[in-house]
């Protein structure tokens, strides 16, 4: 039963959240005829086809000429467009409930507004898990949200003990994965590796300094994101790795049966690669609170020119490797670390993907990787990621192929997020309202 506070903190969020709602709260059935569907299961674009929709889920594909209509609900005529599978988040941050409800709301609806209908949320805070159910039964308008619990770092965490009873804490709270930060000692990082494939809950993250990337992949860690570890690992930091070395550290991690997240666009500006002029420069920015903008302003760093190293040589490693761990079958996992510096939700799928293409990616890995990927990796806890019966009805209606030109995913004619319609007019006006609303 839920009491006091915690009531009048759920009725904040219904009310906060309720600004770009549909009118119902249950998703009327759908169809989307004649229109070029990527299932993504391979590369194939299915040209002529309609998708039938009824509540969350896809009921019925097949040619337009053999299907048969819903015989009430919406029909929207696909001639033209292209539909493909909602794209995923696979390291966000939904801010805590500390945070100004409609803030919160606006990153939500930022994620969704740009085809995201799934996030992967990599720093739980105490709260978020009532945001999740109210997320994932369609209370509010956000994507579906699977979230890590707090941090295991070097502060929240002294000793093995004390690993194993927060991971039994975070297990018996009910949270989808543990997040693993820089900090911890190699007998607490064992510790929580050890309780969570006992228990069976997922870890991923960050690969500590004492721990290293050889030992977080023998323990089973799932996912490295940012590609963690791995330039310490080779040894890359001020010089280019030998392709032999990139060729097993990339086999190593596909035996090892990890994935990779690698928020590159976000590491570059860590890195300090752009200037400073030209990320104050993305339009984006108008969809952030001026404070948020002005804090990521404060905390960029630009590569130094005086004569001394710039990281230069990292990016460069970092890109052949992120290739080479593609190429030989590694998964990789669409993420873009949002919102942090210069990375605006959703906004920041499009820098991602700049970023993966720089890197040597083709358009059909760096899609696969943001929906066939993601649904393989959540396969335990939803059908997803692809179009075809009986999947959720995530899904993003486009005025052009992707495979032929990526940046068609910059403005979608549509986005069905659990069956329900956001068309582009919808998701203009709420674009607007929260541009009006950081103008001041």
């Amino acid at each position: 039963m839920t009491t006091g506070p915690r009531r009048l903190f759920l009725g904040f969020w219904l009310a906060a959240l309720a600004f770009v709602a549909p009118a119902s709260a249950e998703a009327e059935p759908l169809a989307i005829t004649n229109v070029t569907v990527l299932t993504m299961a391979d590369d194939r674009a299915l040209a002529g086809q309609t998708v039938v929709v009824e509540g969350e889920r896809i009921v019925a594909m097949g040619p337009t000429a053999a299907m048969a209509l819903p015989t009430s609900g919406r029909i929207i005529d696909g001639s033209g467009k292209v539909l493909i599978p909602g794209l995923a988040e696979m390291h966000g941050h939904i801010p805590s409930p500390a945070t100004d409800t409609q803030e919160i709301a606006d990153i939500l609806f930022l994620y969704v507004a740009n085809g995201v209908t799934t996030v992967r949320g990599m720093l739980g805070h105490l709260g978020q898990l009532q945001l999740r159910e109210q997320a994932n039964s369609g209370e509010v308008v956000s994507p579906t949200l699977y979230l890590a619990g707090p941090s295991f770092n070097g502060n929240s965490v002294s000793s093995p003990e004390q690993a194993r009873a927060m991971v039994r804490a975070q297990v018996d709270a009910g949270w989808n994965l543990l997040k693993i930060h820089p900090g911890l000692t190699r007998a607490e990082f064992d510790a929580v590796a050890e309780t969570a494939n006992a228990l069976g809950i997922r870890f991923a993250g960050h690969v500590p300094e004492d721990v290293g990337l050889a030992q977080a992949l023998a323990q089973s860690q799932e996912t490295f994101d940012h590609i963690d570890g791995y330039i310490a690992y080779l040894g890359g930091e001020a010089e280019p790795v030998p392709q032999v070395e990139l060729d097993a550290v990339a086999d190593l991690t596909r035996e090892a049966g990890a994935w990779i997240v690698p928020t590159h666009a976000l590491w570059e500006i860590l890195y300090g690669v752009p200037q400073l002029e030209a990320l104050l420069a993305y339009d984006e920015l108008k969809y952030m609170p001026k404070r948020v903008v002005t804090g990521w302003k404060n905390r960029f760093r630009p590569r130094r020119t005086n004569g001394a190293p710039t990281h230069g040589v990292r990016i460069e490693n970092r890109d052949r490797l992120l290739k080479t761990l593609n190429d030989r079958g590694v998964p990789i996992l669409f993420g873009t670390d949002s919102p942090q510096l210069f990375s605006v939700p959703g906004f920041s799928v499009r820098r991602e993907i700049a970023a993966m293409r720089e890197a040597g990616l083709g358009p059909y890995d760096i899609l696969k990787s943001a929906t066939a990927n993601v649904g393989h990796y959540f396969a335990n806890e939803d059908d997803f990621g692809m179009i075809a019966p009986g999947k959720r009805a995530d899904l993003v209606l486009l005025n052009g192929n992707p495979l032929e030109d990526l940046s068609v995913l910059d403005t979608p004619a549509a986005v069905i997020l659990r069956g329900r319609v956001f068309d582009r007019a919808a998701i203009d006006a709420g674009l607007s309202e929260i541009s009006a609303r950081y103008a001041d």
